[in-house]
């Protein structure tokens, strides 16, 4: 697109900042590997994701997408995309509850090769309720923590009928996108909904896997007293030693001015917790699914509920507490007022990821068996190898007197 039509583009910006994206549309543009397969996406659609789109339509996919969070939608971007041959949405900005879930539905009724999904949204549903596809699709890959704890469930029961990547727990993933891309972009995003400071205040983390721990460590870097809470006694001890203060939720409750969840599980800020909390708590999730606060609870305790601010639900106590609640407790990175996700830099990496898990499937000579596998580790090598030519960042090779003692299990431990 020439620069006259760059003021009209939305996704003009984005592309501005995932130059690993671009690295794939020229290298797979011509050859055009995707010709003849549709891949159908789910992911929360905004400009970055739109870029994603565009680059498996260049490598000659058909694109058929759909959000995977009603309330993420940009239209513009769904308007975009939705006009360019070969790409079709399910989507559209304001969309219902109800109509999220119908318009996934239409999708996978028109029988999509391969599944690229967020939250397992599309997996689950393929499976569930339409198993005359599922015969038919080739593979998938899934992005989200939340969508692997679904996935583990599936493969656990043994009900999965195609390979499925896991490219959430990939180091490409989990190291960058969730511990960057969530714990700046669920932090920037509080700030901006509620205009309040960080610094100083008692900042509860719920959860210590990758995305909690990216938002306690940036909480604490901008001046955050930080509290951590977990179900897992490793990782509670891993964020002890991090130097935070791990508690019990019900232990924290009383103390925490900023409450985050990132756990991918459900109730976990409850009715209980919220009877302790101070005047003035700050409510916030970071999971995929709207179920980590238990939002019933907060209705039932509240005698009024007013909206002091755009994004921002205050439930007014009995007593005269106030607990603010932001982004309905949806994805507060994704969903609030003037959120718009991650930063481009990092999910440039998470949809190379995407990509490249879709590439080897559809390329493969041979497939796996049904299945959630761990994607393999050249793939996850090449694209932090495109992600360091692209910031022109050099790394050492081995020599060949390294890698022969890397492998040579009998080598002795002194050369002289």
């Amino acid at each position: 697109m020439d620069e006259a039509d760059a003021s009209d583009d939305p996704l003009a910006w984005a592309r501005d900042y995932t130059p690993v994206l671009a690295s794939l549309r020229d290298d797979h543009g011509e050859t055009k590997p995707f010709e003849g397969y549709t891949i159908a996406l789910a992911t929360h659609m905004e400009a970055k994701s739109g870029v994603l789109v565009e680059t498996l339509r260049a490598a000659g996919a058909e694109v058929l997408f759909a959000p995977s969070e009603p309330q993420s939608t940009h239209g513009d971007v769904v308007e975009h995309l939705d006009e360019q041959a070969g790409i079709t949405a399910f989507a559209w900005e304001g969309m219902t509850d109800e109509e999220f879930d119908a318009a996934q539905h239409d999708l996978l009724e028109h029988e999509p090769d391969f599944v690229l999904d967020d939250g397992c949204e599309l997996i689950a549903k393929v499976h569930a309720e339409h198993p005359d596809v599922a015969a038919g699709v080739i593979g998938g890959g899934e992005q989200t923590t939340a969508g692997i704890q679904r996935l583990e469930a599936m493969d656990e029961e043994g009900v999965l009928s195609f390979p499925v990547y896991g490219v959430n727990d990939t180091p490409m993933k989990h190291f960058f996108d969730n511990v960057h891309g969530t714990g700046e972009s669920a932090l920037s995003n509080i700030q901006i909904q509620t205009n309040t400071i960080l610094s100083g205040k008692d900042v509860v983390v719920a959860g210590y896997g990758y995305c909690g721990r990216g938002v306690a460590r940036k909480a604490r870097g901008m001046g955050a007293q930080t509290i951590v809470t977990e179900v897992d006694p490793r990782k509670a001890l891993e964020a002890h030693m991090d130097g935070h203060r791990v508690m019990s939720m019900d232990e924290a409750a009383p103390v925490g001015d900023v409450f985050i969840t990132t756990t991918g599980n459900r109730d976990v800020i409850r009715g209980e917790h919220m009877e302790q909390m101070r005047d003035g708590a700050q409510l916030a999730n970071a999971g995929h699914f709207d179920v980590e606060i238990t939002l019933d609870d907060l209705e039932e305790l509240a005698a009024d509920v007013t909206e002091p601010k755009e994004g921002v639900t205050r439930y007014h106590l009995p007593d005269g507490r106030r607990l603010n609640l932001l982004a309905d407790g949806r994805l507060v990175n994704l969903t609030g007022p003037y959120s718009q996700g991650h930063p481009a830099e990092v999910i440039d990496t998470t949809h190379a990821m995407m990509f490249t898990a879709a590439y080897d499937m559809l390329t493969a000579d041979e497939l796996p068996g049904p299945g959630l596998y761990a994607i393999p580790d050249r793939l996850d090598r090449a694209v932090a190898e495109r992600k360091l030519d692209t910031l022109g960042v050099s790394i050492d090779e081995m020599t060949e007197s390294q890698k022969e003692y890397a492998t040579d299990w009998e080598h002795e431990g002194s050369s002289f």
